[in-house]
């Protein structure tokens, strides 16, 4: 069921998806321009349903009771989805994350950058930024040539909030501390802090000490595993232009050799140091653990551009396991971390606009973006370009204060959305993966005032 402007659009949407669905369907056009503003209540006095119908979707933003019309046409009756275009996915015509989906091997550790020169509070904080996000540990990244002093009072602190903790150091004063008030985990360990390392309480990351001498790593295990220590691997994973595809090929090298320990990547040495939004970065990574069952990662956010690292990361490890576990890409499951540009970008076409411009009899705005364009239309007229000044200089309704602001905010969504590749529909947000912001509709504040 729709009003008359929807019509043209809706009948060519489900044309298709029936199609596909493998249904029959009956469209009914009721007495109302603008589907967006039917209420229940009026629905109930307008539409006759004749016997033999599975179900009655209503449009989206249909406000009342259904249980009334449901009663009065003895069928099922719902809310179809806000926008026509979305209704493959009503009908499950679209792949949908399987009901075990959210499961990860891979444990975060979040590291608080220069923790010791924090106050408590911002410390504190971030910590708990990192644990929303999804960190497993609380990593304290301590200055090297400085020794902490709080380094145990502020593990002990952690603790007492809920945190699991590990220490960033090769400072033996900090560390013991640390590990005395409860940090269960020491980054780092290699051959210049093996000997009291090892009489640790804690598991132990071991590097080896210089990056490109795996000898070095091999002396430390041997050392650990004669004193019967806990430890994970980390070859270090180090920038693009100094060695990056060579240290892959390292965390290869360890798995072969010592196949059952488990193993710790850095990732932050690529995230921070390439110039390039983080996520697609974190997938890759995060895919590259998975397939080689490296069990832990070490992540910050530093720099601008990783300002949502540990978030990026906790979604990429759940998309990366259900990849390897289910051997299927890594599509079509969750897209949260499609961030610029959106999955996919839907259009009317050049026939429904017309059709849609020609039947419109009020003065409210149409806004779409379309085949490179901005177009905007009311029963004044049809406007279309790239540049909405020029577009609202060329505008013949008298705007006042209230309706030329709401236009200048969604056109402005609108240029966005043209810019980067997004779906643009008006009167919501534009999608940007897991930032983006809700936005209540100027429909729904008019039914919220009402």
């Amino acid at each position: 069921m729709t009003g008359r402007l929807a019509e043209f659009s809706l009948r060519r949407v489900l044309e298709s998806l029936s199609q596909q669905a493998h249904f029959d369907y009956e469209v009914h056009v009721l007495g109302i321009s603008v589907a967006a503003l039917m209420h229940a209540d009026w629905v109930l006095r307008k539409l006759q349903v004749a016997p033999g119908f599975d179900r009655v979707i209503l449009p989206g933003w249909c406000r009342g009771e259904l249980l009334p019309l449901q009663e009065k046409y003895a069928t099922p009756v719902e809310r179809g989805p806000k926008d026509l275009h979305d209704l493959p996915d009503h009908f499950g015509k679209r792949k949908t994350a399987p009901v075990d989906y959210g499961r990860y091997d891979i444990e975060i550790l979040a590291e608080i950058n220069h923790a010791p020169r924090l106050s408590d509070a911002q410390l504190l904080a971030q910590a708990e930024s990192y644990r929303q996000s999804g960190a497993d540990l609380i990593d304290l990244g301590c200055v090297p040539g400085e020794t902490w002093t709080r380094a145990g009072e502020m593990t002990r602190r952690l603790k007492t909030e809920g945190f699991r903790v590990s220490i960033d150091s090769f400072d033996q004063t900090e560390v013991e501390a640390a590990v005395n008030a409860g940090a269960e985990l020491v980054l780092s360990c290699n051959r210049t802090n093996v000997e009291w390392a090892k009489h640790l309480p804690a598991e132990l990351v071991v590097i080896p000490d210089d990056p490109h001498d795996l000898s070095t790593l091999r002396e430390t295990v041997a050392t650990l595993q004669a004193a019967h220590c806990r430890f994970r691997l980390d070859p270090v994973l180090e920038p693009i232009g100094f060695g990056f595809a060579e240290s892959l090929g390292r965390y290869l090298t360890i798995r072969r050799e010592y196949p059952d320990i488990p193993m710790m990547m850095g990732v932050g040495n690529l995230t921070e140091l390439s110039e390039s939004d983080s996520t697609g970065i974190n997938l890759l990574l995060a895919g590259f653990c998975q397939e080689q069952r490296i069990d832990s990662i070490l992540t910050t956010e530093v720099i601008n551009w990783c300002r949502s690292a540990v978030k990026e990361f906790d979604l990429a490890r759940k998309l990366v396991r259900h990849s390897v576990e289910h051997h299927v890409l890594p599509k079509h499951v969750d897209s949260n971390l499609v961030m610029l540009r959106d999955v996919r970008v839907s259009e009317m076409g050049p026939e429904a606009l017309a059709d849609l411009a020609a039947n419109i009899k009020d003065s409210n705005f149409r806004i779409f973006v379309e085949r490179g364009e901005l177009h905007i239309l009311n029963r004044d007229g049809y406007w279309h370009g790239t540049d909405p000044f020029e577009i609202f200089d060329q505008l013949t309704t008298e705007l006042d204060a209230a309706h030329a602001f709401y236009l200048g905010y969604e056109m402005a969504k609108a240029v966005t959305a043209l810019t980067v590749g997004k779906q643009y529909r008006q009167d919501e947000a534009l999608n940007w993966g897991f930032l983006t912001i809700p936005e209540r509709s100027a429909h729904e504040r008019r039914k919220a005032s009402d």
